[in-house]
């Protein structure tokens, strides 16, 4: 590991935001902080202001102020600033990210009924690496979000009951670990339609079946109990829409984790729908971890 979280700046609140969490996050790793600003961001990314000119000289106040104002808060922090060129902006952080162990991206809040816009360059930059990305929200326009990495509440991690959730599981358990909060594990299950008349005929169906699956996450957890016998663990199978169960159980986290299954299909790479409804409607930071 290289011990280095990397930020995006946009000139936005939430790239600000983003850098605090991101700031906040390398205190409690112990870790180096980058920030990093790809000059296509504009372009791509819908809420950022168009810079004055010169744009390059823009592009370095952004980062040497940024640099400055997180010193003064976080004296400790060793901070490095980059400005990449002549690539489209997911692509310049996702190269940015390769020798990172975090990339933290700014969000921009809609409102609590519209929810959230990821942006088109945070959706295009998330299939291209397998680095963690992290996405911080700003609200109305505000620097501090909800959810930031020192308030309190538990990480909330989702997971696929039936896949491979190691990556996932190390991720969250780490998180939680260093803020000392609870770990909530969900999974969200719906009956199979052709059982959807079954629980009708024998209440007995959906029981057996919610057993069965709840036995499945406890022999999943049960390794990372014994790596992290400190860690209050809650794990919770929920009947519904995977999304809406996570989104649920994460209304007061500190920390949402989800996954994102590695796949380098001819069409290009895609994040999963469950994971793509998180993170366009969590009020609190997501952790996407690319996984097999």
């Amino acid at each position: 590991m290289s011990n280095l979280i990397t930020v995006g700046l946009d000139g936005s609140s939430a790239g600000s935001a983003a850098a605090d969490w991101a700031a906040h996050e390398a205190e409690l790793r112990g870790a180096d902080l980058e920030l990093i600003h790809a000059e296509d961001w504009a372009q791509y990314g819908p809420f950022a202001a168009p810079p004055p000119e010169p744009r390059p000289q823009w592009a370095e106040d952004l980062l040497s102020l940024t640099r400055d104002r997180l010193l003064r808060e976080h004296g400790t922090l060793d901070i490095s600033t980059h400005c990449a060129k002549g690539l489209a902006a997911s692509k310049a952080l996702a190269s940015a990210a390769a020798d990172a162990d975090l990339l933290v991206l700014g969000s921009r809040g809609l409102g609590t009924v519209a929810g959230f816009i990821v942006g088109s360059t945070g959706s295009a930059t998330i299939p291209e690496t397998e680095t963690p990305v992290v996405l911080v929200r700003s609200i109305d326009g505000e620097d501090r979000p909800p959810g930031h990495a020192d308030d309190a509440g538990p990480v909330v991690l989702g997971v696929d009951v039936r896949s491979n959730c190691d990556r996932l599981l190390a991720f969250a358990c780490e998180e939680a670990d260093r803020r000392a909060c609870p770990l909530v594990v969900v999974h969200g299950w719906s009956l199979p339609p052709i059982f959807s008349y079954a629980p009708a005929l024998d209440p007995g169906v959906a029981k057996e079946m919610a057993d069965g699956l709840e036995t499945m996450l406890r022999e999943l957890l049960s390794p990372w109990e014994q790596k992290y016998p400190q860690l209050a663990v809650d794990a919770r199978i929920v009947i519904g829409q995977p999304a809406i169960q996570i989104l649920d159980a994460a209304s007061d986290a500190a920390l949402v984790v989800v996954g994102r299954r590695i796949r380098r299909p001819a069409l290009g790479a895609r994040i999963g729908p469950i994971t793509h409804a998180v993170m366009h409607h969590a009020t609190s930071p997501v952790a996407v971890v690319a996984h097999d």
